[in-house]
């Protein structure tokens, strides 16, 4: 093998494991918090209705700072980004886990999602760049990456309310060693130059061609958070199951969300982009329809399956060929246009849920998320 292209495989590689790591760092550090939110709630002596309203911060922190994120990336680089992320989303743990206050809680939570907005707009358009210097589709396992951080996030959180660890502890040591990644491997990532001249940069309003690929987003991001929200729900006033059994149908929903996007690679390697798109589309409405048709435990557990195995490809597959669309845009700004409109789908469709659900019932409310996947395929052969 000739040297030069050793070498190119060698840093090709290393800077996919850099990458990687900080999709880590996301993941492990929002499911760290999320799980300790009872112990939050019980420590500020929080009801529920408070701490809905508390917990709304995160996510109005997140949209309200998407074009302030789409800006830095185009005046300086997403590889700059990324380390502010990064260092921000740890940051802030440490501190929220030694508030006393409900507003400085909502606070915290508020910084807490602006920066996980900088950290996921600037490693999603890493890891798209990377996707470019490669032949074969790799893009799918930097979620599955995030996925499997998720879970061992909750696992030590778990773990450290068996052990009766305050909060404030479990988020200092986990920060710390998030930090510690960060440092340590940002200078593997890859060197992007500010973008100037011709190519817009910065934020940019999504265009005609984007807000099909928002769409498309915005339906997985739906389904997504239904499941997130509902999935439990669901399970125990729908399917009636028992009290061991409730929460059956997140677990393997998750799970299977988790195998879907390791698997997504070889799957768009062996047909294309399109075929797996639309084949997601249809998992995810002939499993929403079967958990409506069918609320026993087995079939609606094979639905939710099937809902994670379609929608666990569709946010990085339409990241990849949005990117790839003569926009005049940068590849930060176009990812943050798209995910503009995407973010809407978790945070307005689940509460939409809820009034659907009193209007009609749940099992209603779910056979008519199944029109999301309808949605995506019919997008699909829509966009170049």
């Amino acid at each position: 093998m000739n040297l030069n292209l050793s070498t190119t495989i060698v840093s090709l590689r290393i800077s996919r494991l850099a990458i990687a790591s900080f999709f880590f760092i996301s993941g492990f550090g929002f499911s760290t918090w999320a799980s300790r939110i009872p112990s939050q709630q019980q420590l500020l002596g929080l009801n529920e209705a408070q701490l809905g309203t508390v917990l709304f911060a995160m996510p109005l922190g997140l949209i309200l700072t998407l074009p302030v994120t789409g800006m830095l990336i185009g005046r300086y680089n997403s590889r700059a980004v990324l380390l502010a992320g990064a260092l921000a989303v740890s940051g802030i743990l440490s501190v929220m886990g030694w508030v006393n206050q409900t507003w400085q809680l909502a606070f915290m939570l508020f910084c807490f999602g602006a920066a996980r907005n900088m950290l996921s707009i600037s490693v999603n358009a890493q890891s798209v760049s990377l996707q470019a210097m490669y032949d074969r589709s790799i893009i799918s396992s930097f979620h599955g990456i995030w996925s499997v951080s998720g879970f061992a996030g909750a696992g030590l959180g778990a773990l450290m309310v068996a052990l009766n660890i305050a909060p404030s502890y479990h988020f200092l040591g986990v920060s710390l060693l998030l930090m510690a990644v960060a440092i340590l491997l940002f200078p593997y990532t890859l060197p992007e130059p500010p973008t100037r001249g011709a190519v817009r940069s910065g934020f940019v309003l999504p265009d005609k061609t984007l807000v099909k690929f928002g769409m498309m987003s915005f339906a997985a991001m739906a389904c997504e958070g239904t499941l997130y929200d509902w999935g439990a729900v669901y399970f125990q006033k729908a399917v009636q199951a028992p009290k061991a059994y409730i929460t059956m149908g997140l677990i393997v929903y998750m799970i299977a969300m988790t195998v879907g996007r390791f698997s997504g690679d070889w799957l768009v390697n062996q047909f294309s982009q399109r075929v797996i798109l639309r084949a997601s589309g249809l998992l995810m409405t002939a499993g929403l329809l079967l958990a409506a048709a069918w609320p026993s435990l087995l079939p609606a557990s094979i639905g939710f399956i099937m809902v994670g195995f379609g929608g666990s490809c569709v946010i990085p597959l339409v990241m990849r060929m949005a990117t790839t669309q003569d926009t005049g845009a940068a590849t930060g700004s176009v990812i943050t246009a798209v995910s503009t409109v995407s973010y809407f789908g978790f945070l307005i469709v689940p509460p939409i849920i809820g009034f659907l659900a009193e209007a009609l019932n749940l099992r209603w409310s779910f056979a008519l998320m199944s029109l999301f996947g309808v949605v995506i395929i019919w997008l699909v052969g829509r966009v170049k």
